[in-house]
């Protein structure tokens, strides 16, 4: 019988584990050696200045840019992504959410979510009309079911990228800048939905310059520029006490920009 507060080497284990990923166009050198890992159920925030290589770090993390060099695990398993039928198994199980939504305009919000999982896990349109509505109805929109995306806010739109990520049971999923490309109202609605995926244990990566939101729910906070991984750590200590100057230089202006509460 397990004792209380008994973790198994399973949970202690990284759900996933990126090594050394390195990428370049042309001359320029835009990841130079990063590594990271998470653990099932965490939160790990990416924070630094524009350019420093945290969107594409995410896309290579999803294969969607490939590495240079480098090499992901997930659950222990190492992703041979030239072997095609083993990269469409690993994007289902790692979900990309991006700063422009990336819906189908000429599809309605359920159908958004529907045509992945009726085309990618060969679902019949009826369950799959069934989970896209349940997945709706998790992100507060099950009202706006056949509305497209024109007839909806950005914060909608959001949501439903989001929906369409959670209907593939994702493992892992990776935000970019989820927010960045909303007025200011529509960030908590989007932010609201990411809390209670982080409350119901979503383990995630996510881009982002709400710090707020980060102090409040990240495990770690990892700073990047130019390409590298300056400094990484618990959200009080990177946000108040840096060791690093320049992560406490940036913090310091991150947080005179986009303020305390979220």
């Amino acid at each position: 019988m397990e004792s209380a507060g008994f973790v198994s080497i399973s949970e202690m284990e990284p759900i996933l584990r990126v090594e050394n990923v390195r990428k370049r166009y042309g001359k320029r050198e835009i990841l130079k050696g990063v590594s990271l890992s998470i653990r099932r159920g965490e939160l790990k925030v990416l924070i630094g200045p524009s350019g420093g290589g945290k969107s594409t770090f995410l896309q290579c993390i999803n294969y969607l840019v490939t590495p240079d060099e480098g090499d992901i695990w997930l659950e222990g398993r190492h992703i041979d992504h030239t072997h095609k039928r083993e990269l469409y198994r690993y994007r289902q199980q790692v979900g990309m959410i991006f700063q422009d939504f990336n819906l189908f305009d000429h599809l309605s919000a359920v159908q958004n979510i529907e045509v992945s999982l009726i085309h990618v896990k060969r679902m019949d349109r009826k369950p799959a009309r069934e989970r896209a509505m349940a997945e709706l109805e998790r992100v507060g929109l099950r009202g706006h079911a056949d509305h497209y995306p024109a007839q909806l806010s950005g914060g909608q739109k959001q949501r439903v990228s989001i929906a369409r990520a959670l209907a593939m049971d994702p493992k892992v999923m990776l935000l970019d800048e989820p927010t960045s490309a909303l007025d200011p109202e529509l960030i908590g609605e989007v932010l609201s939905v990411i809390k209670d995926l982080v409350a119901n244990g979503m383990t995630m990566i996510m881009a982002t310059h709400q710090i707020g939101f980060s102090r409040a729910l990240a495990d770690e906070i990892v700073f990047m520029e130019d390409g590298r991984i300056l400094e990484r750590g618990p959200p009080l200590k990177i946000l108040s006490d840096a060791k690093c100057e320049r992560t406490r230089e940036f913090c310091s202006k991150i947080t005179e920009l986009y303020g305390e509460a979220d």
